[in-house]
């Protein structure tokens, strides 16, 4: 118990971004056509248009591997209060929400990257936390 206590904060925001990543992922591997769908049209007029089942897949990639880091760097934290997947799933996350800013950048969608930002800032404080 002491261990969980001693890292509480370090694994709330890994709980956090385990509920994001995760559902996140599994959102797009359940309803594939229907992202799909709704970001080429969020990428039409945008440099991207072509690119949007690529980068779709990325990003899909990307908070998988997140959200499964996370989920040991929870486990290794409490059983052997070792840091380093914890660590790696945070700095993970960092990079896919920065794909997602870029993302909703191009599109112009200003509203939908100050969302992200939101995301961004426990998962940079997680990186800082760890380090």
């Amino acid at each position: 118990m002491d261990k969980i206590l001693e890292h509480s904060a370090e694994i709330l925001i890994l709980i956090f971004l385990v509920i994001t990543f995760l559902q996140s992922g599994i959102d797009k591997i359940t309803d594939w056509n229907g992202n799909l769908s709704w970001l080429k049209g969020h990428f039409k007029e945008t440099p991207l248009n072509g690119m949007v089942p690529f980068m779709l897949s990325v990003v899909l990639l990307a908070e998988v591997i997140a959200g499964i880091l996370c989920v040991i760097g929870i486990y290794q934290i409490i059983a052997d209060q070792k840091t380093e997947m914890a660590l790696w799933g945070a700095i993970v996350s960092c990079i896919t929400l920065l794909m997602l800013l870029f993302g909703q950048r191009m599109a112009k969608d200003y509203e939908g990257a100050r969302t992200i930002v939101v995301y961004f800032i426990p998962a940079a404080f997680l990186v800082f936390l760890l380090q």
